[in-house]
């Protein structure tokens, strides 16, 4: 009868102490950081179909205020955002040069190459130096600050690193044109060239709906405009691999 009455005794004062019942030490909390790009990927995946339809499915709207914008809010420009050892900006002459050739010991870095430039349809030629290599220049197709103006101010800070590098927003110009440009959208700036207007249209509207960016009224106007002489151009899938 003793015993059952320490028995009793001793689970209520170990219940009451907290050590009953027995739990394994659950040890130091865990340490949270945000994760870097890595493989990038967009918000939401762009079905197939039309770059008209798509258009459609995206909200219109007015630009926010940009007077907080800072080019930093999309994180280190021109970072490694597939995880193939290069920086985007190479990656991206690599894709859009003809030939390109590299600098000895790289196999990243592109030392020249020839480039068709979609904006003005002429060919240039890119040579890695101080004083050349702005002559062509990675343009954002949705410009950042129109982006933050039309809702990538409310993306987390990797989903706007991976807009900011996703190779469906970035193409290899012609610097003169790709400083022009600025951070136009449609309804203030249009390549030169007309034949690619289509296709530059497309590209904008898919990047738009892949970050859930939204249009002005007067950008949807003239992305009809284009789109109105082919109707039929295809939506682009966001550049990272899934």
């Amino acid at each position: 009868m003793l015993l059952v009455v320490v028995l009793v005794l001793l689970v209520g004062w170990l219940h009451s102490s907290g050590k009953w019942p027995f739990e394994p030490e659950a040890g130091p909390p865990p340490v949270f950081s945000t994760s870097s790009p890595g493989l990038g990927h967009p918000v939401v995946a762009v079905e197939s179909g039309t770059a008209l339809a798509l258009l459609d499915t995206l909200d219109v709207k007015g630009k926010a205020p940009r007077n907080n914008y800072q080019r930093s809010d999309f994180g280190e420009a021109w970072l490694d955002a597939d995880a193939n050892g290069c920086d985007t900006r190479n990656d991206i002459l690599r894709r859009d040069l003809a030939a390109p050739i590299f600098t000895t010991g790289s196999l990243c870095l592109v030392a020249s190459g020839n480039l068709a430039e979609p904006y003005t349809g002429e060919h240039l030629e890119f040579k890695r130096g101080k004083e050349t290599s702005g002559a062509i220049q990675i343009d954002h197709v949705v410009a950042l600050g129109n982006a933050w103006q039309t809702g990538a101010a409310g993306l987390t800070p990797v989903q706007r690193q991976s807009l900011a590098n996703d190779p469906l927003n970035l193409l290899a110009v012609d610097g003169p044109a790709n400083q022009e440009k600025s951070a136009s959208d449609a309804a203030s700036w249009l390549p030169s060239s007309k034949k690619f207007r289509c296709h530059y249209v497309a590209r904008q509207i898919s990047v738009k709906a892949a970050y859930r960016l939204w249009v002005t009224p007067a950008e949807k106007t003239a992305m009809k405009n284009v789109l109105g002489r082919c109707p039929q151009q295809a939506a682009l899938a966001s550049g990272y691999r899934s």
